[in-house]
């Protein structure tokens, strides 16, 4: 089917008229009078991520819907990504976020796209922890993306992966739950309603959702969106290839992509090698639907697997379609179904407000042997009009556990329509492993959202060490409407046994929940453990029967136990001494195999990358010895430079002392880089509980070298001796959370190639709970040292776009207030009225005149073609006319100009733009 474009503005007009018509009749008219403004940029799609770069790997996307189809895509970046490396410069924090976000602005230009809304919150350290991200991050950010939704109007939302699936950064997560949320928020006149009443916006309603990637397997070519088969049949994942020539390039959009990644200098990005130049070797761009508003391409059809696919519906038309502007929704009224028990089943289709889709039914299209009762006529629909049908479905006995698609195709006279939703044949009673704390809190937030479609995206897991035991609890839930008792059985793999085999729960209420608690050791320590085969599935199988009928039942999950290494670390005869070199008797115990490779590219040989350790304790001190093979020495670093350890060679310690953290804010990571510019080793927390120069993050640790200042030979140690009391609790010394992680970089543009360790996972530096086991036989802390750990001092320092000129320009352009926050009350504002050309102590300047309404800052940029000349902030105490002198760095060039950017006392912000003259 051959798509076509329509106009924009009627697109944006009929989804979020026909959405609200229904439920907004006078909300529109209803706030105070708001004076005649430019319209707001209007865009086609809006990309929600946490870091500049995060859409990188949509580009080639972007690019194509541009090109082919002019459509305008803008990018929400949460924040500058102050907290990542710097591989060409030494900007940090605030000026590291100007440069990366210059940096985006460049690279998601050559995908057409324009507009970067920054949001201003802190980009604080690598974490895996959406909960750790949410409580840095607080709690506007989802009004400013709500806020950037309704101004820009776009009909599609893309964004990241919201679950924490391993390795998955937490700022990632939350950026996606932000733009779920802001799908449904959006179109909601109760959410944020001052935006309504006071700003002047207008509720809007995208008409599809989706999340970038897909879990399941495709093969590259022409056909990887037609061969995608996903691991969850009832997902409608969509791909766009990138091996697509553009027209106006010659270049494949995988090319054009990868030229816009390397842009991202910075994140040691411009080294990215070049794509394949053979198509064929070229993949697809893949996105996961959440939800739509609109009609959609049925699965397994061509229309599917077209570029437009994920147009289609909301942007373009595919022919025999129905028209754009069309909204179609089924909706089940449980997620939940079980087997023979029926269930409700709404269809609603609404026409376009202008336009009729004149006779209209749909059909409903469940799986094999399901039953459905109920008509599909809707009568005719007139501009504006919306038909409903409810029908009757009843599983089969039988199938507990499918994710099934449940199906509905509308018939007009103006065209067909397609949409669908995912339900889950449930069990009457669940019986699943315990959840990791970060799982448990995805899973709350998918409830509250309502996105149940979200859930089960993360495989059940629980670590244990290798040769040790632990407590895994089965939680069961009843799903059905009668009291139910029965049993849990575990069938576990070989090498590992529980304290038994089954046990019993009683008289468990309709929808609710107990634990049922299993001991857990592996009986077997010669099994693997980490990402080298350490996950061992097995089986739980929970059987149940009602307390009235005794009916009988049972359901099956498929959880895993991850073997993390484990380590008894002795007291050492008597204390090391740190110098970089293993003394007769100073380390008794087991060398630790650190050669594990958890990310990047595999090590050549053992001489590439490879290393042991060795750790002792002594007194209230724990010593560490790590001997590293390494070929070629990474960057050198000036010592005034130790921080970002992954930018060149570096051994990472890290110690959660209760052996039970949820994120690494309540742990200790100290890195040691082995030689700096200056010779001697330099030591640095980062990503912990208190980050930092190590020397005033960590007062009284130790560190040495052995790595020659001279000629290198292709190994080094480091030792390091650590006092535990700057650790940021008592250590239990029957459980204390250990890991030794070597960085490998072989290059001298701080980069980093390989990453080693002892317990290795992807992301693993960021995982306490996947860390290995450390017992200190012997060890007491002292009485009087706290188990809870001490509040984590985390970065908070993010750059302002007023201080960005680059976001004051765009805001000027597109009508929208920078970082996502409100205007300023007209009697709150302030602009530049005039810029006249100055001297300042014999230096050239600029004299800037200011008419403010109240009082407030002002952030002013004196900028040119070369970009900014000078800048100055000045605070303005009142009402009236200020002048101001803004020196400059340099002569001016052509066409200067003055960007004002304003903060109003009373909130809100302004922007303003005069010429020079």
């Amino acid at each position: 089917m051959r798509p076509t474009a329509v106009g924009r503005p009627a697109v944006a007009a009929a989804v979020v008229l026909a959405v609200l018509s229904a439920v907004l009749p006078t909300v529109l008219s209803t706030g105070p009078a708001v004076a005649a403004a430019p319209s707001p940029v209007d865009l086609d799609a809006l990309f929600v991520g946490a870091h500049p770069d995060d859409e990188a790997f949509s580009l080639s996307t972007l690019g194509q819907w541009n090109e082919e189809h002019g459509v305008r895509t803008g990018v929400v970046t949460v924040t500058r990504g102050e907290g990542g490396g710097n591989a060409v410069g030494p900007e940090e924090g605030p000026a590291l976020g100007l440069l990366r976000e210059a940096e985006e602005r460049t690279a998601v230009g050559k995908a057409g796209v324009r507009e970067v809304f920054n949001l201003d919150d802190v980009d604080f350290f690598y974490t895996v922890s959406a909960p750790l991200t949410d409580q840095v991050w607080g709690g506007d950010t989802l009004e400013k993306v709500v806020r950037t939704v309704r101004s820009t109007r776009p009909e599609i939302l893309l964004t990241m992966d919201p679950a924490p699936t391993p390795g998955n950064h937490g700022n990632h997560q939350l950026a996606a739950r932000l733009a779920v949320e802001a799908f449904y928020a959006a179109a909601d006149p109760k959410a944020f309603p001052e935006q309504i009443s006071r700003e002047g916006l207008r509720p809007f309603a995208p008409g599809r959702l989706l999340t970038g990637g897909g879990r399941g397997t495709s093969r590259n070519g022409p056909d990887c969106a037609s061969t995608f088969r996903p691991d969850n049949p009832a997902q409608n994942v969509y791909g766009v290839w990138s091996g697509r020539a553009s027209a106006a390039r010659g270049a494949t959009w995988a090319a054009i992509e990868r030229e816009a990644q390397r842009t991202y200098a910075s994140q040691g990005w411009a080294g990215f090698p070049d794509v394949p130049a053979d198509p064929a070797q070229l993949g697809c761009d893949f996105f996961t639907q959440v939800d739509a508003r609109v009609p959609f391409p049925e699965p397994g059809t061509d229309a599917a697997a077209a570029p437009t696919a994920i147009l289609d519906g909301a942007l373009t038309r595919a022919e025999g379609t129905v028209p754009l502007g069309t909204l179609f929704a089924l909706r089940a009224g449980t997620f939940d179904v079980r087997p023979g028990t029926a269930f409700t089943v709404e269809i609603t289709a609404t026409a376009p407000p202008r336009t009729p889709l004149g006779r209209s039914s749909v059909e409903l299209r469940v799986p094999d042997g399901w039953r459905v009762s109920g008509a599909g006529a809707l009568g005719r629909l007139g501009p504006g009009r919306t038909g409903e049908a409810t029908f009757t479905v009843t599983p089969p006995e039988g199938g507990a556990g499918e994710r099934v698609r449940l199906a509905a195709t509308l018939t007009t006279e103006r065209g067909r329509g397609y949409t669908d939703r995912q339900v889950e044949l449930s069990p009457s009673v669940r019986g699943e492993q315990q959840p990791l704390p970060q799982v448990a809190q995805f899973a709350a937030w998918v409830a509250k959202v309502g996105v149940a479609q979200l859930r089960g995206l993360v495989t059940p897991v629980l670590t244990l060490p290798s040769g040790g035991s632990r407590q895994v609890g089965v939680v069961v839930t009843n799903l059905s409407e009668a009291t139910r008792s029965g049993t849990v059985r575990l069938d576990l793999p070989d090498g590992f046994t529980a304290d038994r085999a089954e046990a019993a729960f009683d008289d468990l209420a309709a929808g609710e929940s107990t634990t049922v608690p299993f001991t857990v050791t592996n009986s077997d320590p010669s099994l693997k453990t980490s990402n080298e085969g350490g996950d061992y599935a097995y089986t739980i199988t929970t059987s149940t029967r009602t307390t009235a009928t005794g009916e009988d039942g049972s359901s099956t999950s498929r959880p895993a136990l991850e073997l993390v290494p484990a380590v008894t670390v002795s007291r050492a005869a008597s204390a090391p001494a740190v110098d970089g070199a293993e003394g007769d008797g100073e380390y008794s115990g087991t060398a630790l195999d650190v050669s594990r490779r958890w990310e990047g590219d595999a090590c050549s040989s053992a001489a590439d990358c490879s290393g042991t350790a060795k750790v002792a304790w002594r007194d209230d001190t724990l010593y560490l010895l790590v001997h590293v093979k390494d070929d070629v020495l990474g960057t050198r670093l000036p010592a005034s430079d130790c921080k970002r350890h992954w930018r060149t060679d570096s051994v990472e310690v890290t110690l959660d002392p209760r052996g039970a953290s949820e994120n690494t804010s309540t742990t200790f990571k100290a890195a040691v880089l082995p030689v700096t510019t200056e010779g001697p080793p330099c030591f640095l927390r980062d990503a912990d509980n208190h980050q930092g120069p190590g020397e005033e993050t960590a007062p009284g640790m130790r560190v040495a070298s052995s790595a020659p200042e001279g000629e290198y030979t292709g190994e080094y140690t480091v030792e390091m001796s650590i006092p535990m009391e700057v650790l940021p609790a008592a250590v239990d010394p029957e459980h204390l959370g250990l890991n030794i992680l070597v960085y490998d970089s072989d290059t001298q543009d701080k980069t980093g190639q390989t990453r080693i360790g002892w317990s290795t996972w992807g992301g693993v530096q960021g995982d306490p709970y996947r860390w290995g086991v450390a017992t200190l036989p012997g060890y007491q802390p002292p009485a009087d040292r706290p188990t809870t750990p001490a509040d984590p001092v985390i970065p908070d320092t993010a750059l302002s776009s007023l201080d960005s000129p680059q976001s004051l320009e765009q805001a000027l352009r597109v009508h929208v207030p920078p970082a996502g926050g409100a205007a300023a009350e007209p009697s709150q504002s302030a602009k530049a009225v005039s810029a006249t050309p100055a001297k300042a102590g014999g230096e050239g300047a600029v004299k800037v005149r200011l008419r403010a309404g109240a009082a407030g800052r002002a952030h002013l940029f004196v900028r040119d073609g070369q970009g900014t000349a000078g800048s100055h902030v000045v605070t303005v105490p009142g009402k009236g006319t200020t002048t101001v002198t803004v020196t400059l760095d340099r002569a001016l060039g052509a066409g200067p100009k003055v960007v004002a950017g304003w903060e109003a006392t009373g909130g809100g912000t302004a922007v303003s733009q005069v010429p020079v003259r």
